[in-house]
């Protein structure tokens, strides 16, 4: 809603690849072009030099993702100040995906654009009462805005959606008044995450480091030369096991020899699953 009520024909729209699989069609959707950079491997990180030159007269939204689905990396206070330099004196809006923003790991800490005074003025920030409380399949979520921002959302959410029902809402309204139902999100999952890359030290993967959201990414590039797409495909049919080839979070389907493995299952779904990776041969 926030890119159909602020992105129009001829605009231009910055993200950055892997990404989710909804942003560049709504933008295309809006008669406006997805320009996806893509982040460096194997850390992540994004290029700030090539944002810089990516930028035009054109340019009307930066989508950022932290923590990042799928590579659960994260931005950091630095980072911040980089995005505010670049889009200071311009109408560019940041919108920010920050759905995972109470799953980081190893004492680090959510760097939203609220938090930074400068990049609040000029963000739209969307998160998920789903993946805060485990229910996914809800797709209940909420966004924050400055009000001229979000006047104009306002406008095209009475049309596209109207409102969540109301059980929902009164569900999520009582969950919200203990704040321990999300603060502890943090230690919750990083338990799950040490307990997988525990029970994967057998398997011939490599699992990338995994700094928030629930993801994980493993490479398998030293011991086989399938595409991505084909090591899922083998790993469902002969495994049984569910993964995803991140060259779908591609426009162009780069195929960097890796696949998103998910902790967010219970600890017997977890064991079965590492065990059968363990199982993979070369």
């Amino acid at each position: 809603m926030a890119i159909s009520a602020l992105v129009h024909p001829g605009d231009e729209v910055i993200f950055f690849e892997p990404a989710f699989d909804s942003y560049a069609p709504v933008v295309r959707l809006q008669g406006a072009t997805p320009i996806g950079l893509k982040l460096q491997v194997p850390d992540f990180a994004i290029n700030w030099d090539e944002l810089r030159a990516s930028i035009t007269p054109r340019t009307r939204m930066i989508i950022i993702n932290t923590p990042h689905n799928p590579s659960a990396q994260v931005l950091t206070p630095t980072d911040l100040d980089q995005l505010a330099a670049l889009t200071r004196n311009t109408d560019i809006v940041v919108l920010s995906d920050e759905v995972y923003e109470h799953i980081l790991f190893d004492g680090r800490t959510h760097c939203g654009m609220a938090t930074h005074p400068e990049l609040a003025q000029r963000s739209v920030v969307v998160s998920s009462f789903g993946k805060t409380f485990h229910v996914t399949g809800w797709r209940v979520g909420y966004a924050l805005a400055p009000a001229a921002l979000m006047d104009e959302i306002v406008k095209v959410h009475q049309f596209m959606m109207y409102a969540a029902d109301t059980p929902m809402q009164v569900g999520f309204a009582q969950y919200l008044q203990n704040p321990q139902n999300y603060l502890q999100l943090s230690p919750f999952y990083q338990e799950k995450r040490d307990r997988l890359l525990a029970l994967m030290q057998d398997s011939p993967f490599k699992l990338l480091p995994s700094a928030g959201s629930f993801f994980m990414l493993a490479s398998y590039g030293h011991f086989s030369d399938e595409s991505d797409s084909e090591m899922v495909k083998r790993l469902i049919v002969d495994h049984g096991v569910a993964t995803i080839p991140l060259s779908a979070f591609y426009m162009d389907g780069t195929d960097n020899k890796l696949i998103r493995l998910s902790f967010a299952k219970d600890d017997a779904t977890l064991l079965a699953g590492a065990e059968a990776l363990c199982r993979v041969k070369g």
